[in-house]
């Protein structure tokens, strides 16, 4: 039984076209109803962390499949035909029980929560939140599913259903449906899930199901939406940064920093597996950490200058169409050309988003070096130019350093103009 069998990201991938179909829908709903929530900054971050957390599957990383497919080979019960419709009807409850306290777990433990916080940085709620998915995920969350297996649950139950449990939490990312009558009671819907995004004292810690609220009104972690109460979105302790990296790694770091600040070794092991708030009281006092203030929040959101969102229109298209390129083309490249595509991807967009918080000219300047350095490679001879990747990468890279050079150049003009304006009124 090989690895692949496990893999429900041929499901996701089936789905991408459609989210972005909706995203564009509920963006020109937003704009002509006078309810638009989309930043272009913050839609560019969710979009980017979701198709980097691709790469994990595609590129092969992490023991997943390989862990799945060897449990349910030798160590399942074998309960279960997968030509019972009923045995897909247990699966999918089996499945998204187990979501749930996987789920819930990731928000109560914090070497958990470090690796589904990503998801939950995000001070906008829209469908592009939806996209906005760890790529650490992989470390553990495969865990909370082997019970399935150890069952006997058929390999392509489990990965349908687990497909469709995904999909399905696409949608409930959303602020313009409300309260959906008697179904609030049974399924997760965008009411009682902006409630679980929300980080308000009325909110947080609650609704964790996938596609079920019952397993929230079960097991006492349901909360609803009040009509007084507008949920505040994103992390108490604010990320303030649209880095990819910063976002992925920040509570890894977190942990490390406070694993060798604290002195008491019994705190060392606790903040591995404490909730997520907590930290050893000598850190505390020694090394806060900033939480919003949400009685005055605001969210973050640097300004940029028309030439920067030219720029990022440029690069979010790119890296849409590489991606998909990439996962099209996965089959017909080697190890280091795949990995190599999946960098540059990921470098362009830690490039565009670090232009995002703060426009330097010094940084810029030397963001147009490394891009020439990476067109001289991709003309090295290195990469099977015969592929259509390669032709679009190229077109992507040319356009990249273009716009660079202008957006360069029209900001360091701008500044020699107001430094002579300035000269002048002296």
């Amino acid at each position: 039984m090989e690895s692949i069998a496990f893999d429900s990201s041929i499901i996701i991938n089936l789905a991408v076209p459609t989210f972005f179909l909706l995203i564009f829908i509920e963006i020109i709903y937003g704009h002509f109803s006078g309810k638009n929530n989309y930043r272009f900054n913050d839609t560019f971050t969710s979009i980017s962390l979701g198709l980097i957390s691709r790469f994990i599957p595609l590129l092969g990383i992490g023991l997943q499949g390989a862990v799945f497919a060897y449990v349910a080979a030798y160590f399942n019960l074998a309960l279960f035909s997968a030509a019972d419709l009923w045995v897909w009807i247990l699966a999918f409850f089996l499945y998204d029980l187990s979501y749930y306290w996987m789920h819930r777990l990731h928000h109560e433990v914090k070497i958990l929560w470090a690796t589904h916080v990503v998801h939950h940085h995000g001070e906008e709620f829209n469908l592009s939140t939806a996209l906005r998915q760890t790529s650490t995920g992989f470390l553990w969350k495969w865990i909370f599913y082997l019970p399935m297996l150890l069952i006997g649950i058929p390999p392509e139950v489990f990965v349908t259903v687990a497909g469709i449990n995904l999909v399905y939490q696409f949608w409930v990312h959303t602020e313009h449906i409300g309260k959906l009558g008697w179904l609030e009671y049974i399924f997760i819907t965008p009411s009682n899930h902006r409630v679980h995004h929300a980080q308000n004292k009325e909110y947080i810690d609650a609704n964790y199901g996938g596609v079920f609220i019952l397993w929230d009104r079960i097991f006492g972690s349901f909360k609803p939406e009040l009509d007084e109460v507008k949920p505040i979105y994103g992390t108490t302790k604010p990320l303030r940064s649209w880095n990819p990296l910063k976002a992925n790694f920040e509570v890894f770091a977190e942990i490390v920093r406070d694993f060798s600040h604290t002195k008491k070794w019994s705190d060392k092991f606790k903040l591995v597996f404490s909730p997520p708030k907590w930290r050893p009281s000598d850190v505390e006092i020694n090394h806060p950490i900033l939480r919003n203030d949400l009685k005055n929040f605001e969210v973050y959101d640097p300004k940029n200058s028309v030439y920067l969102k030219i720029y990022g229109w440029i690069q979010l298209f790119f890296i849409i169409l590489t991606s998909a390129f990439i996962a099209s083309s996965i089959s017909n490249l080697g190890l280091f050309e795949s990995y190599a595509y999946a960098l540059i991807l990921i470098a362009s967009v830690i490039v565009t988003l670090k232009g995002f918080e703060s426009f330097e000219l010094n940084y810029f300047s030397e963001t147009i070096k490394i891009s020439l350095l990476i067109s001289v490679l991709f003309l090295s001879g290195i990469f099977n130019s015969n592929l259509i990747i390669f032709q679009v990468f190229m077109l992507h890279q040319s356009l990249s350093l273009l716009s660079l050079i202008i957006l360069f150049s029209s900001q360091k003009a701008k500044l020699f103009s107001s430094k002579a304006e300035s000269d002048l009124s002296v």
